[in-house]
């Protein structure tokens, strides 16, 4: 797989589409915290790490419904392995005027766009969430 972080947007997207109210993807400390992110921003539920169903470790994802409306509208992956964005912590663009997250990999972590604002640092732009 080259894109594991793409590859988990991918899944909630479709499962959103479906209407699942939960996804698997394989886990990995990145994966977990994108999905930190998520759930501090009330995109999702939640997550817990579970067994997959070929023995490998796993994260459950618990995707979040609103009037039957997924709660994530749209969910873009920014940088890709074929090119990697990275902006400065003034130049990270705000989602929809403000309404939507811009997801940060920084050296201080991975945080949301506001974060990165306020610590002041940078970094590598992952994805997008309205």
């Amino acid at each position: 797989m080259n894109d594991p972080i793409g590859d988990m947007l991918t899944r909630i997207r479709n499962s959103h589409m479906r209407g699942k109210t939960d996804v698997e993807t394989p886990a990995s400390k990145l994966r977990a915290w994108v999905l930190d992110v998520l759930a501090d921003e009330g995109y999702i539920r939640g997550y817990e790490k579970v067994d997959g169903k070929d023995g490998h470790p796993a994260l459950r994802i618990e995707l979040k419904y609103h009037d039957g409306m997924p709660v994530i509208r749209e969910l873009k992956r920014v940088s890709k392995p074929g090119r990697r964005v990275y902006l400065g912590a003034n130049d990270i663009p705000e989602v929809r005027q403000g309404l939507g997250v811009s997801i940060v990999s920084t050296s201080k972590g991975v945080m949301s766009d506001a974060n990165a604002r306020a610590a002041n640092v940078g970094g590598e732009v992952l994805c997008t969430v309205f």
